[in-house]
């Protein structure tokens, strides 16, 4: 009778052990995606986008007809790393109270909105169809606005540096007691004649006017507006407008116009051009 009790308290026993080691539904255990080839989002963002996907792509050893593919895995694979860390840099400024305010995001997002609505236009009336290869880079080459929107956030937090004082000149010697001598008077001659008034307005004009044209912005203004200039009349006017519902009703900053401009060039530029654009990460 006792060891019939106790082989019931056994098998009592054993069912509640299994139910013990079983894992929680409540907490699934993690599991590493294989995509990301062992490393962390912070390891993967230290490479740029182009290198990452070519790293992928020469581990993964795929055959050539499925290298498109591969190419959306590994792009896919960037963006949710830089997705997440926009994502805990807004998390970050929201605790601290110093980020953007409600209607700074709403003006972001209407400014993202007329963002992506450029370029699906762009992509769908550049002169070179646009495959999915140049899509996936497209939409990572997009994610850097709302990132760099929350960075310039960041930025104010940091205190300024107090600027080191310029040191006090010495006082300056006083001036000889000694009698100098007698200096016979320079010769007079022929005056030389000054530049006029008009001339240095013009040379004025033209240093200007050479730093106007090496200045990013408009020379990346430049070449959108020539990019735009081969497509036909009726596209080259719809992008126009789209653009300009990006540009104009937007407070940005000279850099973000920058990005903005060299995003349109990427979006628009054949993949035969060169040099090719590339995403600035």
């Amino acid at each position: 009778m006792r060891r019939a009790t106790i082989s019931l308290l056994l098998l009592a026993t054993i069912p509640a052990i299994r139910l013990a080691q079983t894992p929680s539904p409540s907490r699934p255990q993690q599991r590493l995606n294989p995509d990301r080839l062992g490393m962390t989002c912070v390891q993967i963002l230290e490479m740029k986008s182009a290198e990452w996907i070519a790293d992928f792509n020469d581990k993964a050893h795929v055959a050539a007809p499925e290298a498109a593919a591969t190419v959306l895995r590994a792009a896919a694979v960037y963006g949710k790393c830089y997705d997440a860390r926009t994502d805990r840099l807004a998390a970050a400024l929201a605790r601290s109270g110093k980020g953007p305010s409600r209607e700074a995001r709403a003006d972001f997002a209407r400014f993202e909105a007329a963002l992506e609505d450029f370029g699906a236009k762009a992509l769908a009336d550049a002169s070179v169809p646009a495959d999915d290869t140049k899509r996936a880079y497209a939409a990572l080459y997009e994610k850097q606005f709302r990132y760099d929107f929350y960075e310039e956030y960041e930025a104010k937090t940091v205190k300024a540096v107090k600027p080191i004082p310029s040191p006090v000149k010495p006082p300056a010697p006083p001036a000889s007691t000694t009698t100098s001598a007698v200096q016979p008077p320079a010769a007079t001659g022929p005056a030389t004649p000054n530049v006029t008034a008009s001339a240095a307005r013009g040379a004025t004009t033209a240093q200007e006017r050479a730093r106007s044209d090496a200045d990013p912005v408009t020379l990346a203004k430049n070449r959108f507006g020539k990019l735009l200039e081969v497509l036909p009349e009726d596209k080259m006017h719809e992008l126009h407008r789209a653009f300009g519902d990006v540009i104009g009703p937007h407070p940005i900053s000279e850099a973000t116009r920058l990005a903005i401009y060299r995003y349109a060039i990427f979006l628009l530029e054949s993949p035969s051009a060169t040099p090719p654009s590339e995403p600035p990460f």
